[in-house]
C-alpha cells in the first residue's frame, strides 16, 4: 500500500490533526517540532514590526527553542505593543488562516505563503542555529510545492495548520509555568505589562484564550 493508498482510506482532516497532535504529545517529536513553533512565533514579532513601521534588526533562533527578535523604533506605543504581542499568536493565526485556505481548496497558497515567510526570515536570521532551521523548513516546503502530489500538499498542509493551533495554546501554557518557576521578567507578557496597564499575568492569560479560541474556530469550521 503506498501513501497516496493510505490517505485515500482515511479523512485527511482529522487524520492530520492526529498526525499534529503526535508531533506535539510525543516528548522526542516535540523536541524537534518545537523549533517550528519558535520559528514562526519569532516570524510573527518580525512581519508585525515591519508593517507597523519598525526597522527590523535581525533574527535569532536558539538551540534550546528560544529565539529573539531585534527591532528598533519608538520605545513604546501602538506598533510596539503589537510587535510584542504578535509572536504567541502568529501561530495560531498561521495555523487558522491555512487550514481555512485547505478547506478551500487553496493548499498552494498557504505553501507559497509559507516559503515567502522564510524568504524573509533568510534575510534577517543573525545566527548559524537559526539559519539551519530556517533553511531546512525551506527545503521541506519546496520539496512538497514542487515534487508532492495535491493530496500529499493537503495532508502536509492540514497537518503542519492543526500542529501550529495545537501547539500555540500549548506555548501559552509553557509561558505560564515558566513565570512562575523562573520569576522572570523579559518573557513577551513582561514586556507588554511595561508597555500597558495590564499586568503580565493578564496578557500570558490573554494569550491562552485567544489562541484557544482559534483552536476552537478551526474545530468549529471543519466540524
Amino acid at each position: 500500500m503506498t501513501v497516496l493508498d493510505a490517505l485515500d482510506g482515511l479523512d485527511p482532516t482529522w487524520a492530520a490533526a492526529a498526525a499534529a497532535v503526535l508531533l506535539i504529545v510525543v516528548p522526542p517529536a516535540w523536541a524537534v517540532t518545537r523549533h517550528v513553533v519558535t520559528l514562526v512565533h519569532e516570524a510573527g514579532h518580525a512581519l508585525v514590526a515591519l508593517l507597523t513601521g519598525r526597522r527590523l534588526n535581525g533574527i535569532r533562533l536558539h538551540t534550546d527553542t528560544s529565539g529573539l527578535t531585534v527591532s528598533s523604533g519608538k520605545p513604546r506605543g501602538a506598533g510596539m505593543i503589537a510587535t510584542a504581542a504578535a509572536g504567541y499568536l502568529a501561530p495560531a493565526a498561521l495555523g487558522l488562516v491555512s487550514v481555512v485556505l485547505v478547506e478551500h481548496d487553496r493548499t498552494a497558497w498557504a505553501l507559497y505563503a509559507g516559503i515567502a515567510t522564510l524568504a524573509l526570515m533568510l534575510v534577517f536570521i543573525r545566527n548559524w542555529f537559526g539559519l539551519l532551521v530556517v533553511l531546512l523548513s525551506g527545503a521541506a516546503v519546496s520539496l512538497l510545492v514542487w515534487r508532492a502530489p495535491d493530496r500529499v500538499q493537503d495532508f502536509a498542509a492540514l497537518t503542519f495548520a492543526w500542529f501550529l493551533l495545537v501547539a500555540a495554546p500549548r506555548t501559552a501554557f509553557d509561558l505560564w509555568g515558566h513565570r512562575r518557576r523562573a520569576r522572570t521578567r523579559t518573557t513577551d507578557a513582561d514586556v507588554l505589562a511595561r508597555l500597558t496597564v495590564l499586568p503580565a499575568a493578564v496578557w500570558n492569560g490573554l494569550f491562552i484564550v485567544l489562541t484557544g479560541g482559534a483552536l476552537a474556530g478551526a474545530v468549529w469550521l471543519v466540524g
